[in-house]
């Protein structure tokens, strides 16, 4: 286990879990992976996981359950996972100390 892999904020966690009680099958907690996407060239990715894949770190927080592709560990590391819900915005966001930059509308990062 990589310590301090990511930090999963209380927000976060409470969303996830529920995530996790809306969910149609069983679920173990959520996948954070990294595609290949956007003006910028990553993008995160959250999904159900329903299994733990080889390589994966595993954090959890508050009895939630982030699953974390090993692909995407380099890219993550030290990454605060938060959970928005405002007027304009709403789903995870994320603080990522190795991002050199976004794209304009947000949705990818470089490092």
């Amino acid at each position: 286990m990589i310590q301090n892999l990511i930090n999963i904020t209380d927000a976060a966690a409470d969303h996830v879990k529920a995530l996790m009680a809306k969910a149609e099958k069983p679920v173990l907690g959520v996948r954070l992976s990294v595609s290949s996407k956007g003006c910028s060239g990553m993008a995160y990715q959250m999904e159900y996981a329903t299994e733990q894949k080889p390589g994966d770190e595993i954090v959890e927080h508050n009895g939630a359950k982030v699953f974390v592709d090993p692909m995407a560990t380099m890219f993550v590391l030290g990454t605060e996972v938060d959970y928005t819900d405002d007027t304009f915005h709403s789903g995870f966001t994320f603080t990522n100390p190795n991002e050199k930059g976004r794209c304009g509308c947000g949705e990818s990062f470089h490092v």
